[in-house]
C-alpha cells in the first residue's frame, strides 16, 4: 500500500500545463483529494498541506511546470462567478431557484469549464473543506504563498496580486449592481417605508462603489482614501439592508410574498458577501483572508445544494402570518369557564345534526356506483356543503379545531421562564383537550340518534334500502374495525384536517396580499354592479371569512378526492372522521336491528370511533403545533418540565382535561 508520501510524489509528477483543460482541472481535483484524505481530521489535511509545500520546495523542476500551470489556470479561468454569484439565485424567484438546485442533483457539473463558480463544486465538495481551510494557521499560509503564489519569482506568480485585485473588484462591482438593482425593483422599493425610499441607499450605492474603484486605482488598496472609501461603502451597505427591513413591516400587514421574502434574503446574503469581499481588500493578512474566505465559500456552497433549507428559510414568513392568523381564529375555539364549556357541547350539537344528513347523503352517493373520480368528487362537495352550512350557522365540527388552537397554545412558549408559565401552558393544554371532548361529545352525541330518525323517516318511505342493506351494514363495522387500519387513516385524515388550515391561511395571505377585499369595495365594475356601500361592505366581509370559506371547502374536497386519487396510484386511504365514522355505524346499527347491539362487532365498531376521535384529534393538532415552534422561533424549553407538570395534573386532576372544573393555582402542581 502506497505511503502519503508516494502518493503525492506520484501527483506531483502527473502535473502537465499543456494538457486540455479538463485533464488540467482534473489533476487539481485528484491534487485537493489527496489533501483530504480518508481521515476526516482537519489537522490531518493540514499536515498534508505542509506536506505538499515541503515536497514543491526541493523540487524546482516541478515549480517551474506548476508556475506555468498557474498561468494557464489564470488565464482560461473566471473567478468573478465563484467571488460575487456563488450560492445566489441567478432569478429572484424561489420556483426558479427550486429547479436549479434540482438540476444540480441531477445534472453533474463538468470540469470542462472556464467558469470558477462551477469548478468550485468539485475541486471543494463537502462540509469537510470548510473545516480544513478554515485550520490553515497562519504559519502554513505565508509558506503556501511564498511556496506556490510568490511574488518573486515566475512569470504566473508576477501576475497573481494584479489578478486577484483585478477579480476582487469586478466581484464587488457585479454583487454592488445586483443589491441596487434588487433595491430599485418596484417588488421592494413601493414596500420600502417612506423614509428608506427617501434616503436613496440603493441608489447612490454604485457611485460609492465608484469612489473606492478610482481610491484602488490611484493610490493603493490599503491607502487612506481607500481606507474611507470602504468605511464608506460600509455605511451605504447598513443602510440598504436597513432600508430592506422596512419591507417586513409591509408585508405582515399586508401579506407575504414568498418571492418578495426570497429576494429579501438573497439582499441579505449579497450585502454579507460584499463587506466579505471588503475585508479581503483591505487586510494586512490576505492569505489568512482568501483561506477564510474559500472556507465561508464552501460552506455557501453546501447550503446553496439544500432544497429543503431554501423552501423553509423562504417560506418562514408566511408561515408565521399562517400561524398568526391560527392563533387569533383558535382563541375562539378554546373553552376556559363552565359557560364556554356548555357554548361548546351546544355548537357542537348542531354541527352533529347536519353532518347527521351528511352521512345519509354519502351513503346515497355510494349506492349510485359512479367511478371513483365522480364519487370521491361528490362525496367532497357533500362535505364542503355541510361544513360551509356548520360554519354559516356559527356551529362546529369536532377535531377540525385543533389547527387552529395549536398555534394560541405555541404562544404560551414563548416566556417560559417567566414565573407560572409552566402552570399556564399545562391549563392552556387542559383548556384545548376539554374543548376537543365537548366538541366530540356534542357532534356525536347528536350525529347518532339523527342518523337513527333519518333512518326510519327513510325506511318508512321505502328509500332506505337503496343506500344501506344487511351486506352494506356489516361491512360498514367491520370497515371501522379497532385492529384494523382504522387507526392509520384517522391519522392521515388528521394530516388533511391539518393541511385545510394551511391552505385557509395561504389563501387568506394571497387575497390580503393582492389586496381583493380593496378591489372588491373600490373598482369601478363591483362598485357600478353592487354600488359603493355594498361593495364595501363586500370586500370587508370577504377580508374577514375567506379564511372560514377556504378552510371548510378545502377539507370538504380533500376528504372526497383525496381517497380516489391515492386509489389511483394503488394506495389505499379512507376517510376516517369521528362524527362520519360514528354517523355511518349508526346507520348500519339501525339496519341489522336490535340483535346487533349484542354482536361483538359492534363493541370493536365503538372503540374504533373512540380510536379514531384520538388520532383526528392527536394527529392534526401536533402538525399544527410544530409548524407553530417552527415559524415562531421558539426557543427550546426543558421540555421535561412541561412532560412533567402535565403528567402530575393527568394523575391528581384528571377531570379537568374532561370537564370545566376550576383549580386554584395553589392547588396546581
Amino acid at each position: 500500500m502506497a505511503t502519503p508520501q508516494l502518493e503525492l510524489i506520484e501527483r506531483l509528477r502527473a502535473i502537465d500545463p499543456l494538457a486540455p483543460l479538463a485533464e488540467r482541472h482534473l489533476w487539481l481535483i485528484d491534487l485537493l483529494d489527496w489533501v483530504r484524505g480518508e481521515s476526516g481530521n482537519p489537522d490531518m489535511a493540514v499536515a498534508r498541506v505542509r506536506m505538499l509545500i515541503d515536497a514543491a520546495e526541493v523540487r524546482p523542476d516541478f515549480l517551474k511546470l506548476w508556475n506555468h500551470w498557474w498561468e494557464e489556470f489564470l488565464t482560461t479561468v473566471d473567478a468573478t462567478p465563484l467571488l460575487a454569484d456563488l450560492g445566489f439565485a441567478a432569478h429572484g424567484s424561489l420556483a426558479s431557484e427550486l429547479g436549479r438546485r434540482l438540476r444540480r442533483r441531477m445534472v453533474p457539473v463538468t470540469p470542462e469549464t472556464t467558469d470558477l463558480g462551477e469548478l468550485f463544486t468539485l475541486l471543494f465538495p463537502s462540509d469537510f473543506d470548510a473545516r480544513w481551510l478554515r485550520a490553515l494557521d497562519a504559519s502554513t499560509l505565508r509558506r503556501l504563498r511564498v511556496v506556490l503564489f510568490s511574488v518573486d519569482s515566475g512569470s504566473a506568480a508576477q501576475r497573481v496580486p494584479g489578478y486577484a485585485l483585478r477579480s476582487l473588484m469586478d466581484a464587488l462591482a457585479y454583487a454592488i449592481s445586483q443589491i441596487s438593482a434588487a433595491g430599485q425593483s418596484a417588488e421592494l422599493r413601493l414596500r420600502m417605508s417612506d423614509a428608506a425610499r427617501a434616503g436613496r441607499p440603493f441608489l447612490d450605492l454604485p457611485s460609492g462603489f465608484e469612489s473606492l474603484r478610482r481610491a484602488v486605482q490611484q493610490d493603493g488598496r490599503q491607502s487612506a482614501p481607500a481606507q474611507v472609501a470602504i468605511a464608506q461603502l460600509r455605511e451605504q451597505l447598513d443602510a440598504c439592508r436597513a432600508a430592506a427591513s422596512t419591507v417586513y413591516s409591509h408585508l405582515q400587514e399586508h401579506g407575504i410574498s414568498v418571492n418578495i421574502e426570497f429576494q429579501l434574503r438573497q439582499m441579505r446574503q449579497r450585502i454579507l458577501r460584499v463587506k466579505a469581499l471588503l475585508l479581503c481588500l483591505e487586510t494586512d493578512a490576505p492569505a489568512q483572508a482568501t483561506a477564510q474566505l474559500l472556507s465561508h465559500l464552501v460552506k455557501v456552497n453546501q447550503d446553496s445544494a439544500s432544497m429543503r433549507a431554501l423552501w423553509a428559510s423562504s417560506t418562514e414568513l408566511l408561515a408565521a402570518k399562517v400561524t398568526e392568523r391560527n392563533a387569533e381564529t383558535g382563541q375562539h375555539y378554546i373553552t376556559r369557564n363552565a359557560a364556554d364549556y356548555g357554548g361548546m357541547l351546544a355548537r357542537a350539537a348542531g354541527g352533529g345534526m347536519v353532518l347527521a344528513c351528511t352521512t345519509w347523503i354519502k351513503l346515497a352517493i355510494g349506492a349510485l356506483g359512479l367511478s371513483a373520480f365522480w364519487g370521491g368528487w361528490w362525496a367532497g362537495m357533500n362535505y364542503a356543503l355541510s361544513f360551509v352550512v356548520i360554519m354559516l350557522l356559527h356551529w362546529t365540527v369536532a377535531t377540525k379545531q385543533p389547527a387552529m388552537t395549536a398555534p394560541a397554545m405555541a404562544a404560551r412558549l414563548k416566556h417560559m421562564d417567566a414565573p407560572g408559565a409552566v402552570d399556564d401552558f399545562v391549563d392552556e393544554v387542559a383548556y384545548l383537550l376539554r374543548s376537543q371532548f365537548a366538541a366530540i361529545l356534542g357532534n356525536v352525541g347528536l350525529v347518532v340518534p339523527v342518523v337513527v330518525a333519518l333512518s326510519m323517516a327513510l325506511q318508512r318511505l321505502g328509500w332506505a334500502q337503496s343506500a344501506m342493506d344487511t351486506y352494506h351494514a356489516q361491512y360498514i363495522q367491520a370497515q371501522h374495525h379497532l385492529l384494523g387500519p382504522t387507526a392509520l387513516f384517522a391519522a392521515a385524515t388528521g394530516v388533511l384536517l391539518f393541511a385545510s388550515s394551511i391552505v385557509a391561511g395561504w389563501v387568506e395571505n394571497w387575497f390580503v396580499f393582492n389586496r381583493l377585499d380593496s378591489v372588491l369595495a373600490h373598482h369601478p365594475r363591483t362598485t357600478r354592479l353592487l354600488g359603493a356601500a355594498r361593495a364595501a361592505r363586500w370586500g370587508a366581509y370577504w377580508r374577514q371569512n375567506i379564511s372560514g370559506w377556504t378552510a371548510n371547502i378545502s377539507l370538504g374536497l380533500m376528504l372526497g378526492l383525496v381517497p380516489p386519487v391515492l386509489g389511483f396510484f394503488g394506495i389505499p386511504f379512507e376517510v376516517r372522521h369521528v362524527t362520519l365514522v360514528a354517523g355511518q355505524v349508526a346507520a348500519a346499527v339501525h339496519e341489522l336491528g336490535a340483535p346487533a347491539l349484542r354482536q361483538p362487532a359492534l363493541a370493536w365498531a365503538v372503540g374504533g370511533i373512540v380510536v379514531t376521535g384520538l388520532m383526528n384529534l392527536a394527529v392534526s393538532f401536533t402538525l399544527a403545533f410544530r409548524l407553530a415552534l417552527a415559524s415562531q422561533n421558539v426557543p427550546a424549553v426543558d421540555r421535561r418540565r412541561l412532560y412533567a407538570a402535565l403528567g402530575q395534573r393527568a394523575l391528581r386532576h384528571p377531570l379537568t382535561f374532561v370537564l370545566p372544573l376550576r383549580l386554584r393555582r395553589a392547588a396546581l402542581p
